[in-house]
């Protein structure tokens, strides 16, 4: 049997999530443990001209949302990028992942051939749905769950490969 976009993104989008959901919570134990605000661990950066952590989440949420909404035909959720804290961070993950997960596996069936089109600050971007899903959404996708990782275990966070791959 082929694999299908659906067993591409599904197990990813849960995998991944579910982990950085996992580190956000060794984060707030760590600020705890430490006796400092949290929220400094939210709003931090690798570099000056990166985004922080909350919006890393963010960006690796939306990826995984638009991918199921636009490879299945659905409506991509709109999520208003206001949150500020750790709960509100892992509140947004478990929205993504409740939105990925509802969309059935036969909604995807010719997402590969289907046209993307994505308005992206750089311009406009068009994909074939195989396309998309393997050269942009995982790429990124990754890179931004890479991101999240690097900013909390730069800050002291105990992290470690297991809790990036999760399993």
């Amino acid at each position: 049997m082929p694999l299908t976009l659906h067993d591409i993104l599904l197990p990813t989008a849960n995998r991944f999530l579910g982990s950085l959901d996992r580190i956000l919570d060794k984060a707030v134990e760590f600020a705890a443990r430490k006796q400092f605000d949290p929220v400094v661990l939210a709003n931090a950066r690798l570099a000056p001209d990166m985004f922080p952590l909350t919006r890393q989440v963010q960006i690796a949420c939306d990826l995984v949302k638009g991918a199921a909404a636009r490879l299945s035909g659905s409506e991509v959720p709109k999520h208003e990028d206001t949150e500020t804290t750790f709960p509100e961070l892992k509140a947004r993950i478990a929205k993504t992942l409740a939105f990925v997960n509802s969309v059935p596996a036969e909604r995807y069936a010719g997402g590969e051939d289907r046209d993307i089109v994505l308005q992206t600050r750089r311009g406009e971007l068009r994909f074939q749905g195989r396309d998309y899903l393997r050269d942009f959404v995982l790429p990124n996708f990754y890179f931004h769950v890479t991101t999240a990782y690097a900013i909390l275990r730069h800050n002291g966070v105990e992290l470690g490969k297991a809790d990036f791959l999760g399993g």
